[in-house]
Formats: C-alpha cells, sequence, structure tokens
C-alpha cells in the first residue's frame, strides 16, 4: 500500500449541498476500492489562480490516503469524467 495526497476542486457555482455531494462521492470511489482514508481537509472556497470553464473560485478539497494504484486509477477516471470537479491532483508521498 502507498500514501497517496489527492487534491481536487469543485465547482463554485453550485448549491453547498451538491458540493458536499461531489466529495462525498469522490471519497466513496476511494473506499469501494478499499482506500484508507488517513486524513481529510475541506479547504473551502478559494481563488483561482486562473480561470477555468469561465470560474473564478472552487472549492478546495485534498485527500491523504494509503491505497494500490488502482483505487487511484478509479479515483482519477472518475475525476477526469465529472463536470463538477475543474481541476485533480494525485501525488505520491515517499515516506
Amino acid at each position: 500500500m502507498n500514501k497517496y495526497e489527492l487534491m481536487f476542486i469543485v465547482r463554485s457555482d453550485m448549491e453547498e449541498a451538491e458540493i458536499k455531494s461531489t466529495a462525498e462521492n469522490m471519497k466513496k470511489i476511494l473506499s469501494d476500492n478499499k482506500a484508507t482514508i488517513v486524513e481529510e481537509k475541506v479547504m473551502g472556497q478559494k481563488e483561482l489562480a486562473y480561470e477555468i470553464n469561465k470560474m473564478k473560485t472552487g472549492y478546495y478539497f485534498l485527500y491523504i490516503v494509503e491505497t494500490t494504484s488502482e483505487a487511484i486509477n478509479e479515483f482519477e477516471r472518475v475525476a477526469r469524467i465529472n463536470e463538477n470537479i475543474l481541476r485533480h491532483l494525485t501525488i505520491k508521498v515517499e515516506d
């Protein structure tokens, strides 16, 4: 099992319940693939460095997980096709 940092930005033009639902769905994808979430941070709404899809702000979420590469691949696949996620980033943490 490897340790990863997963950060993603959710669109800010949605209702608060939709934003939370999107984050919960991403967490569910990890737990369904037997990932252990070590730490979870809701960083809140922040201004983007540059405009993405005409959005100037987004809600940032950070998960630190221990899992296999298969779970990460599934997370990234869903993040790419989910229209509510503006950007995502996965970093493998070396111990």
